[in-house]
């Protein structure tokens, strides 16, 4: 019996995923949300999605304390391609932007470090207007194999939306079978109105579930909304190994204030969600990197567990995220979404923050405020700015130390 287990344990499993890969939330970079599809190089010669670009923010990843915090896929999303297929039927990268090929652009990534993600789409065409997958995903598997892809994110783009059903689950398929650990990243419940999220689960190692994030707070206010009110749908599938995706961080570019941008770190955080900057790190704020390279917050979000986090109060344009950690804790966001100017008192009881009765040492974050403890009864007092967070972490108290007992009531 054991020999007939092991032998089964060595085959190749071809029918789901079950890779192995993305047991906590992928982190990285990617082109999409501040360069777009901007090919003009000319024109933009540091702003054009190009091996120039693509090598300029590893060199800068690996430099300034990213590929160190976590960071370690930079990814290019769609505009790489020539728009036409070669004799082979083979995609093939712009010849002018992309002069060396993906293999070495893969070669370049590994040899600092780095993990290489490319963006493909299931249908004719991508998004926009490449070559798309669709009617070519065993030679196209096979090729991403061979230039040593590492992740790939399969959009949704000019496909009849009934065959993704069928469609996401044989791309991953002929992916295990390439020989190739490659992450999976689907696009396919984001362009249905009734997911079969247990199909998506069992095929892909992330997905996206809604829409495409935009630079605004508006944009990310719709997202956090979207996801609060379809919990109790989602959060159950997510886990190491598969993820719900809200869509990058768009944190240090133009649309997002710096309050704004704490929001979305510490909400994606409590999500487990996957952490993909998308903006230029030869350009960003000091203020903004220290956001992204926020080693507590990136803890948070990579907690082993890999359990989602849930809105879990919500009154007066005023929320309390709340998420469980694998060492007891819990990491605790009061949002305040009013933009009236004024900073907003917000109170909770243990019951409202979904947090079990007892003594807590409360951690700021983002080093706003001194540590302190709460409990074992009372209430929880903090004042956040309007379209801010203010983002605890709190952690079970075990010692009975009589000094240590300073149990936080009223400070605000």
């Amino acid at each position: 019996m054991m020999i007939i287990l092991l032998v089964l344990a060595l085959l190749p499993f071809t029918t789901a995923l079950q890779n192995g890969l993305a047991l906590t939330p992928p982190m990285g970079w990617l082109t999409w949300q501040r360069f777009r599809c901007i090919t003009n190089c000319q024109k933009y010669p540091s702003e054009c999605i190009s091996e120039d670009l693509i090598k300029r923010t590893a060199d800068i990843m690996l430099s300034e304390g990213y590929l160190d915090a976590g960071y370690n896929y930079v990814g290019i999303d769609d505009c790489w391609l020539e728009k036409t297929r070669d004799k082979r039927n083979r995609l093939v990268p712009d010849r002018e932007r992309f002069p060396n090929g993906m293999k070495a652009i893969g070669d370049y990534l590994h040899n600092k470090g780095f993990k290489f993600a490319l963006y493909q789409d299931y249908g004719n065409k991508t998004c926009m207007g490449y070559p798309g997958v669709l009617g070519y995903e065993a030679i196209d598997v096979q090729t991403f194999a061979e230039w040593d892809v590492d992740y790939i994110k399969l959009d949704g783009c000019y496909v009849d939306i009934s065959k993704m059903d069928t469609g996401y689950p044989y791309f991953g398929k002929l992916m295990n079978e390439s020989g190739r650990p490659m992450v999976y990243s689907c696009s396919w419940p984001a362009y249905q109105k009734k997911p079969d999220y247990d199909s998506i689960a069992e095929h892909c190692n992330l997905w996206r579930n809604w829409d495409d994030i935009q630079d605004s707070w508006s944009s990310l206010s719709s997202i956090m909304t979207w996801f609060a009110e379809n919990q109790d749908t989602i959060a159950q599938y997510a886990g190491p190994g598969r993820w719900n995706d809200p869509d990058m961080l768009i944190i240090g570019n133009f649309g997002l204030s710096l309050d704004q941008a704490k929001v979305q770190m510490a909400i994606w955080s409590i999500l487990a969600a996957p952490l993909f900057m998308s903006v230029d790190l030869a350009t960003i704020r000091p203020e903004f990197k220290e956001i992204l390279l926020n080693r507590d917050i990136i803890a948070i979000d990579q907690d082993s567990l890999g359990k989602q986090g849930l809105r879990v109060w919500n009154k007066s344009m005023t929320e309390i995220w709340s998420r469980e950690l694998s060492d007891g804790s819990y990491a605790v966001a009061f949002v305040n979404r009013r933009d009236d100017g004024t900073p907003t008192v917000m109170k909770a009881s243990f019951e409202v923050m979904n947090l079990p009765e007892q003594t807590y040492k409360v951690q700021d974050l983002y080093k706003e405020d001194e540590d302190r403890f709460f409990g074992p009864d009372g209430e929880f007092y903090t004042r956040v700015n309007p379209s801010g967070v203010k983002y605890f972490k709190f952690v079970p108290k075990i010692s009975n130390d009589v000094e240590e007992k300073t149990y936080f009531t009223s400070r605000i």
